[in-house]
């Protein structure tokens, strides 16, 4: 890996180089130029499953695992050659900096940073819903097979550590969300825990009946958009020696009336209005709504705009305990593995072969991205027949309303949360089976 990543670094060392991070599978180069970007000799490197370009990002496709370790060598090759310019000239961090500035202004659109911000409000909470959601799933398992087990004691703590993330989402929300909007993390979660204190029940204020938790975590987000603008407003009038303990007093001194009975209702009714479109468009619109989501969910993933569809999630698991959506969209993932397998079988490349066994069990296990970026969107017609596989599995798991009380997880491991297994894996092998048809069929460019 030391050696890739040393020639990755040689490739982009003219484009400036800004900084380097990874998610799961890629890793991510921030870059002040990507005009001409050398990416096939970049693909061409063992180990790199694909590339992908998003503004002035590059993305590397290597794999779990070897993105993180690839990031940390090129973090540690930047910070030896800003070493080296520094020691020849002390202005060059200051250039850096403009570039950088340059390429965030370029990209901040208030559309990318509202995503990026929803995002980071709840990627952090992503373990947990995944620990959580596979208790509860197994537990129903369990229970099904032998319903007298719930009253044995260890049961009914695997029952309390699978609801915990529930129990605390609007605090963990509130923390996060105070983050973002630049403001104190604990104030935030303070904000979330007056609009979700039982004690709420029973008190009527101005003639406005208060319930506990109403809305969820969109009324916390409201909530606490509010507070953390207060905050910082007040940060700039107090005087700094009151500061420290009269702008947390202010702050929810004057935000908790507007928050109980502006704020809260209004979330409240967005969130009334979120689940009920939601489960009312796949009750209603059944197989074709299924249809519809698991076909377009790809192209999402591809621009980034599923990233505003996490607080959905969030706010059914919430409402429901379960999300209906979840199942229907990681059928596109299923319908990757089918259209990966097709090319498989009918390309003569050795190295695409390669790629496709390397990216195919992660893709099973639902990581999408080294099969997207490494084999069906490059060879085109693949990435749309794997988008129709993904549409047919949709279509099955609308027909039998399969809904996930996990969140992150998708592929094969989501059945264990799920509360309908059979019906899943239904629509799991639908995907997989009409993908690898449809790509079969339609056949593909196979390159030299």
């Amino acid at each position: 890996m030391e050696q890739i990543v040393q020639q990755i670094y040689e490739l982009l060392f003219s484009y400036k180089i800004i900084k380097a991070y990874n998610c799961m599978t890629r890793l991510r180069i921030l870059l002040g130029s990507t005009d001409g970007l050398p990416l096939e000799k970049i693909k061409a490197f063992d180990n790199v499953l694909g590339t992908a370009v998003n503004g002035s990002e590059l993305q590397i496709i290597l794999g779990p695992g070897k993105a993180e370790k690839a990031a940390v060598l090129m973090q540690k090759l930047l910070e030896k050659s800003a070493e080296r310019s520094e020691a020849q000239n002390n202005d060059a961090f200051g250039e850096a900096e403009k570039v950088h500035a340059a390429v965030k202004a370029k990209n901040a659109t208030p559309f990318k940073l509202l995503l990026r911000t929803i995002a980071n409000i709840f990627l952090p909470l992503i373990p947990a819903f995944i620990a959580c959601g596979l208790i509860t799933g197994l537990l129903n398992i369990i229970l099904k097979v032998d319903p007298a087990l719930s009253a044995q004691p260890l049961l009914k703590v695997l029952q309390v550590a699978g609801t915990s993330v529930f129990w605390g989402m609007n605090i963990f929300v509130g923390v996060n969300a105070a983050r973002e909007f630049g403001a104190s993390p604990m104030l935030g979660g303070t904000m979330a825990v007056i609009i979700t204190h039982p004690m709420l029940a029973g008190i009527t204020v101005f003639g406005e009946e208060l319930s506990p938790g109403r809305g969820g975590i969109i009324a916390v987000l409201l909530v606490v958009a509010f507070s953390s603008w207060l905050e910082k407003r007040l940060h700039g009038l107090i005087p700094q020696m009151f500061d420290l303990f009269l702008t947390p007093l202010l702050v929810i001194l004057l935000s908790a009336l507007p928050a109980l009975l502006i704020l809260q209702p209004i979330g409240g009714m967005a969130a009334d209005a979120v689940g009920t479109a939601v489960t009312g468009a796949i009750d209603s619109g059944g197989m074709f709504t299924g249809f519809i989501l698991g076909g377009i969910f790809l192209p999402l993933v591809i621009t980034g705009l599923h990233q505003g569809l996490t607080p959905i999630h969030a706010q059914l698991l919430s409402q429901y305990g379960v999300t209906v959506l979840l199942p229907i969209l990681a059928m596109a993932g299923a319908g990757q593995v089918g259209a990966a397998c097709a090319v498989y079988v009918k390309t003569k490349n050795q190295r695409l072969k390669k790629t496709i066994l390397a990216a195919l069990p992660v893709g099973i296990m639902g990581v999408g991205e080294p099969l997207i970026y490494g084999v069906t969107m490059p060879l085109g017609r693949p990435f749309f027949t794997a988008c129709i596989g993904g549409a047919f599995g949709g279509s099955v798991q609308a027909a039998y309303h399969v809904g996930a009380s996990a969140l992150g997880i998708s592929g094969l491991p989501l059945f264990a949360a799920t509360d309908n297994i059979a019906g899943y894996l239904a629509g799991l092998l639908t995907a997989y089976g009409v993908g690898f048809a449809a790509t079969y069929l339609a056949g593909f460019d196979d390159p030299a």
